[in-house]
């Protein structure tokens, strides 16, 4: 008898705690299930995902899990088949998920996602001087080139974009082809190793090893600033308010928007980031990345 009384005790806690839920529904208690596309260490991501899960937790008082996929490939797929409710995308992934989901929301970007940047990265030894401007790009022929993910905005679509501008193909690298290193940490690595003499990566991981002192400066420097456009963001399902209840997408939004550093956990979350804060993204801003996404057959 007491045991079972025990049992009772234990599990109202939980009970209650899912009554007063605001966005929960009588018939079910919603999980919302978040991604990322993996374009760094997965220790970061899990680090930074779990946290972010658990804030929205808090602030929205419904279950948030992050679950991780594989590949950038992988995070598209989940957000059409429904299994992800809100992933941040870069904006090659995010133009290709929304494009397969009508209806999906983009809600918001980070303060630097409005005007992003590439780099392209040298090993020492492979002598290459700063690249004054785009037109110098054509120095890289011959050179072993690694891109990141063959779907990442950052570390392929737009440097690819800005090498063909240049008269640069994948055919004039050394060997006539491109590494696709998986992510942008692994492109880093593997420039700074000599294992390619130069590849491209965005600004922002770049500049986050420099800062942790990660970037071995001796051997591995940046030649090449990309001209800037638009890139990460959060894109949502569109039938998040039909599953949590009315509002929900906008009271997700406000959340992620109402992000700063006057909180602890907010701030570990932006840092992770890389962010000052998030702000509100338009489609429009992407319409860019649609068009050179089609050019290079990223998009049909």
């Amino acid at each position: 008898m007491i045991r079972n009384n025990l049992k009772i005790f234990l599990l109202t806690p939980v009970i209650t705690s899912l009554s007063i839920q605001p966005f929960a529904t009588a018939q079910s208690q919603e999980t919302l299930f978040i991604g990322a596309i993996p374009d760094q260490n997965p220790e970061k991501l899990n680090r930074l995902y779990n946290l972010l899960s658990n804030e929205l937790n808090k602030q929205l008082k419904v279950p948030v899990k992050y679950v991780k996929v594989t590949n950038y490939p992988a995070a598209v797929t989940a957000f059409r088949t429904g299994s992800l409710d809100l992933v941040w995308f870069g904006g090659l992934t995010g133009v290709q998920a929304r494009l397969q989901k009508p209806g999906s929301k983009v809600i918001a970007q980070r303060n630097i996602d409005k005007k992003f940047r590439s780099v392209f990265i040298a090993n020492t030894r492979s002598r290459l001087q700063p690249i004054k401007n785009q037109a110098g790009l054509k120095a890289l022929k011959g050179k072993r080139f690694t891109f990141g993910s063959e779907s990442s905005t950052s570390g392929r679509l737009m440097p690819q974009f800005y090498l063909q501008q240049s008269g640069v193909l994948i055919k004039d690298f050394a060997g006539k082809r491109a590494g696709f290193s998986g992510s942008h940490d692994a492109t880093l690595a593997l420039v700074q190793s000599g294992s390619y003499e130069v590849g491209a990566l965005n600004e922002q991981v770049w500049k986050v090893n420099i800062l942790r002192k990660r970037v071995n400066e001796s051997r591995v420097k940046v030649i090449w600033r990309t001209p800037p456009y638009a890139d990460y963001h959060w894109l949502a399902q569109p039938n998040l308010d039909k599953r949590f209840g009315k509002g929900f997408t906008s009271s997700l939004q406000k959340a992620l928007l109402s992000f700063n550093k006057q909180s602890k956990s907010q701030e570990k979350i932006l840092e992770l980031f890389g962010a000052e804060k998030f702000i509100p993204a338009d489609v429009k801003q992407y319409k860019a990345i649609e068009k050179i996404g089609r050019q290079l057959g990223k998009i049909k």
